[in-house]
């Protein structure tokens, strides 16, 4: 008989979001960025698209009493260190995760983080959030993040400021902040504006921290606002304090899109391959 040993358990962090059938984004490429930073990744489905490079062509939700019910499962037999929202497709949906989160002691007022990446629409503008729900998602989502990671087009739904400007992103953090997140971190891969460089905001309530990085001129970057997401809440999972798990996943999400690579007819995804070895063992 092979001698087996046991490996050290590694943190764990669970994605609350849909597939990508095509791989780029969402559930997937969540997954792949806990495992490229340590972290055992685990899943609650909230929709399956039928999607590629080029575009979503379908969704299908999943009834909000399974989605709530993958959280509080996994919460109490697996345990976890860290958590992330990503697409929740529609306000019933929303109102589940929210109270399975407080059950298994997610988000504000509980031990375990939670990283709120507001996906309204995919970076084709496909919507992948029932306008109704934005109300729902500001009351009852908001509150309960240890950090809110919109991009400048979901801004733009929340908090109703088109940022043109790093004084206006500076401002649109601020308003986010006061729906009641601890942290914000508001992205700046949109901001055509600034040609050189891609500066995401943090922001606690008291002040500001400028995140710079290179800009690539490239296409393929589908599912970087997933993999950024994904990686604070990794770092979270690891101990880290926001601030620290921003730069890490800044750092992070730098070289996933130095590495992209095209695929399909459309916009390739970031890659986590990077931090794995290329050829197989």
């Amino acid at each position: 008989m092979s001698e087996h040993t046991v490996g050290r358990t590694p943190p764990r962090a669970m994605t609350i979001a849909g597939t990508d059938s095509g791989g780029g984004a969402g559930i997937a490429a969540d997954l792949r960025t806990f495992a490229a930073c340590g972290v055992h990744g685990c899943l609650a489905v909230c929709a399956v698209t039928v999607q590629n490079t080029v575009g979503v062509s379908g969704v299908h939700k999943i009834p909000p009493a399974i989605v709530a019910a993958q959280i509080v499962t996994v919460a109490g037999d697996i345990g976890l260190q860290g958590a992330k929202t990503g697409m929740l497709a529609d306000a019933e949906i929303i109102e589940a995760v929210a109270a399975a989160c407080d059950e298994a002691g997610i988000g504000a007022g509980g031990k375990t983080p939670l990283v709120v990446d507001p996906v309204a629409a995919s970076m084709h503008g496909h919507p992948l959030l029932a306008a109704e729900a934005l109300d729902v998602y500001r009351a009852l989502l908001f509150p309960r993040a240890t950090i809110l990671t919109p991009n400048l087009d979901e801004v733009r739904l929340f908090a109703e400021i088109e940022v043109h400007d790093r004084a206006a992103q500076h401002q649109a953090a601020k308003v986010l902040h006061g729906l009641g997140p601890r942290y914000v971190l508001v992205k700046g891969g949109h901001l055509r504006e600034d040609t050189e460089n891609c500066v995401d905001v943090l922001y606690d309530g008291h002040e500001f921290v400028e995140l710079p990085g290179p800009r690539f001129e490239t296409n393929n970057t589908h599912g970087s606002g997933d993999s950024m997401a994904s990686a604070i809440a990794s770092g979270l999972a690891h101990g880290m304090s926001v601030p620290l798990a921003v730069e890490y996943a800044k750092r992070y999400t730098v070289e996933a899109v130095r590495h992209s690579y095209p695929l399909g007819a459309g916009h390739g995804p970031v890659s986590a391959l990077w931090r794995v070895r290329d050829e197989p063992v």
